[in-house]
């Protein structure tokens, strides 16, 4: 019999690979949405929508009726307060979890966290990250769960990343860390196949980082040297920038976003989780090898982005 597996967040950049990596692997797909979307990453299959929120009980009961596993990706990278990064990304991960627990209690959760979350004091997306974790083991009981820590996902869609290669273009680069600070990254792709592949099986009451093959990460100078390969850049000067300058800026990009209404993704809080200088991981703290490994490493990872930027001529 067809597997169902219910999604939240599958709209999204790391969503959307999700649902495609899911598709791939034999599940039907049930995706909680607030609106339809023309486009769809796996034209083959059509995932049958429950329309809702997180805020909504009633379609997350729907949502997660007769499933055999829950997929929750749906949260903030960025928000006007605390308060409200806490609504979303522990509270309704707390709903969801109960409501998942209660409803379809044999079905396994995998629930998409953030490698910031190890570091809760940092900010309030870390420790609303955290705060998420908490809740969902609380939550779950007997049921099974599992959390996935991803670190810097990039790749095809992403917009926040669009950024470092728009930069790789430019005559002087701006160096965040010293050589001695290290950051895990990993391509959406295969991230996604992580997340399908625990959602299939393996242990439970675990927390999993993920990373590409580089698990004690990058130099911040191997990942602009990468991106200005990348990019088919020059020689670029690149420039160390004074921390102070940094949390500056991100002093006032929060306040004017503040001002403005809005949320920004530069904040205090982004701007520490930037200079923390180890976002590392290591083997006992991923997946076991026999269920994921990373397939896709940097220098190609970044060309396959850059295409695709290029095809859709966002770069």
């Amino acid at each position: 019999m067809t597997r169902v597996v219910a999604v939240t967040g599958g709209t999204g950049f790391l969503g959307r690979a999700v649902v495609a990596a899911l598709a791939r692997t034999g599940w039907q797909v049930r995706l909680l949405v607030r609106r339809s979307a023309d486009h769809w990453p796996c034209p083959d299959h059509e995932p049958e929508l429950v329309f809702g929120d997180l805020l909504d009980a009633d379609a997350l009961r729907r949502l997660v009726r007769g499933v055999d596993a829950v997929v929750h990706l749906a949260g903030l990278i960025k928000a006007r307060s605390r308060a409200e990064a806490m609504a979303v990304n522990r509270d309704g991960s707390a709903r969801l979890a109960a409501i998942a627990a209660a409803t379809a209690p044999t079905a396994r959760l995998v629930h998409v966290s953030s490698l910031a979350a190890r570091e809760p004091q940092l900010s309030d997306y870390a420790a609303s990250k955290r705060a998420g974790e908490d809740a969902v083991r609380a939550a779950r009981g007997d049921a099974p769960w599992v959390v996935v820590r991803p670190p810097a996902i990039y790749g095809p869609r992403d917009k926040e990343t669009l950024a470092v290669f728009r930069w790789a273009r430019s005559p002087v680069l701006p160096l965040f860390h010293g050589p001695e600070s290290r950051v895990c990254l990993i391509h959406v792709e295969d991230a996604a196949e992580a997340i399908a592949a625990l959602c299939a099986g393996g242990p439970t009451g675990c927390v999993f980082e993920l990373s590409d093959g580089q698990r004690d990460g990058y130099s911040w100078r191997t990942i602009l040297d990468e991106a200005v390969r990348a990019v088919g850049g020059g020689r670029p000067v690149i420039v160390p920038a004074p921390p102070l300058l940094v949390r500056l800026t991100g002093a006032v990009a929060g306040l004017a976003g503040r001002l403005a209404g809005r949320p920004s993704i530069l904040t205090p809080g982004k701007v520490r989780e930037m200079l923390h200088p180890d976002w590392s991981s290591a083997a006992e703290r991923q997946p076991p090898p026999a269920l994921w490994a990373p397939r896709i490493a940097l220098p190609d990872g970044f060309a396959d982005t850059v295409r695709w930027y290029r095809n859709a001529r966002w770069l």
